[in-house]
């Protein structure tokens, strides 16, 4: 009998949102320099936006 359970090649479950809130750090929009928080540790040398400028700056799915 196969016991494997799904989840990946790992075979880990998949809870999100199982770990409580995320931790969100403090920057600076590269847009519109306002103040703002995101759920990520930014990388140096990469652009971070706003909510409000994120859409202007994602490529269009089609």
């Amino acid at each position: 009998m196969d016991n494997r359970r799904y989840g990946g090649p790992r075979g880990g479950s998949r809870n999100f949102g199982s770990s409580g809130p995320r931790e969100m750090t403090k920057t600076i929009c590269s847009d519109c320099g306002k103040e703002c928080e995101v759920p990520f540790k930014p990388t140096e040398g990469r652009p971070v936006y706003c909510f409000d400028c994120l859409p202007k700056h994602r490529k269009p799915r089609f």
